[in-house]
């Protein structure tokens, strides 16, 4: 097999390669489009409102001068790191 034989051979697997690939993209295309169609059609896109209140917020489990502590120890060791 001469190298432009196997030039030739490449290039058209190449071609074939990317012609798969694009039908591909093509059919995936043309699925989500009738999906969407479909969900719209059946009204499953609408969302329900709820009357129930939202949960409240999450409370921190650390108080608040817990905190200060936490920041203090972070500065500590910051600072004997950039002294080292």
């Amino acid at each position: 097999m001469t190298i432009s034989e196997m030039l030739s051979q490449s290039g058209i697997l190449t071609l074939l390669g990317m012609g798969v690939v694009f039908s591909f993209l093509i059919i995936m295309i043309l699925a989500m489009t009738l999906l969407h169609a479909v969900i719209h059609a059946l009204g499953w896109d609408k969302e329900e409102k709820k009357d129930a209140p939202s949960a409240a917020p999450a409370v921190s489990s650390a108080p608040a001068a817990d905190n200060g502590a936490i920041i203090a120890a972070i500065a500590a060791a910051v600072h004997e790191k950039e002294s080292n």
